[in-house]
């Protein structure tokens, strides 16, 4: 089966030279969680592996076992996430409740993203965010009609009307995709894990067998 389109178009812009090299059993993922996944999220993770885009996190399916990552997957933010849709009522319009909701992103300064699982065909869940930073009077929840790759790769090439995020970290601009096995080299190494540069900081770390 050849490459999924939506991540080529993502590997023009975002190389995938830190790879993680997982390999995920998506059969094994998707009964644990009780449901399909989309298409273009497994092919990203079959690409790239588990890590970053700049300070977006790609939500792993299931635990890792990089040391200090094992408590970062989609069924770790699930019921936070649902419970923000429950507080703020979430996207106007969308009368679907909580247990629609399931995550795929975080980071960007405390900005989430999830898929609104209103469809059988995973491959048809629009897109929606919750943004920390959000004009006064306006929801914080928003609803794009892509899928997840499309979202990421629209946003660093500014094909939104707007910054779809409270964070411009990746609007009209990519970001490097680093694996969290290599930040965790990076660490141990007293590298910056994102950016691989010396950290004038790594003395401060205690460098123990399980990373802090």
């Amino acid at each position: 089966m050849g490459m999924h389109p939506d991540v080529a178009v993502l590997l023009d812009l975002v190389p995938a030279d830190f790879a993680g090299g997982e390999q995920i059993d998506w059969a094994a993922a998707e009964a644990t969680l009780g449901t399909e996944l989309p298409s273009d999220y497994k092919a990203l993770l079959d690409t790239y592996g588990v890590g970053d885009i700049g300070d977006l996190i790609i939500l792993p399916p299931l635990p890792s076992d990089v040391p200090g990552w094992d408590e970062c997957h989609i069924g770790s933010m699930t019921d936070g996430l649902r419970g923000f849709w429950e507080d703020r009522g979430g996207v106007p319009h969308v009368t679907l409740g909580s247990e629609a909701v399931l995550p795929w992103g975080s980071g960007m300064n405390a900005n989430e993203m999830a898929w609104l699982t209103n469809d059988p065909d995973p491959d048809k869940w629009p897109v929606i965010a919750w943004r920390r930073q959000h004009s006064w009077g306006e929801s914080p929840w928003a609803l794009f009609d892509c899928n997840m790759v499309q979202f990421i790769t629209r946003m660093m090439l500014g094909q939104f009307d707007a910054c779809p995020l409270g964070d411009a970290s990746l609007w009209k601009r990519t970001g490097a995709f680093v694996s969290w096995r290599e930040q965790d080299r990076r660490f141990r190494a007293g590298l910056d894990p994102a950016t691989g540069e010396p950290d004038p900081y790594a003395e401060m770390y205690p460098f123990t067998e399980e990373r802090p």
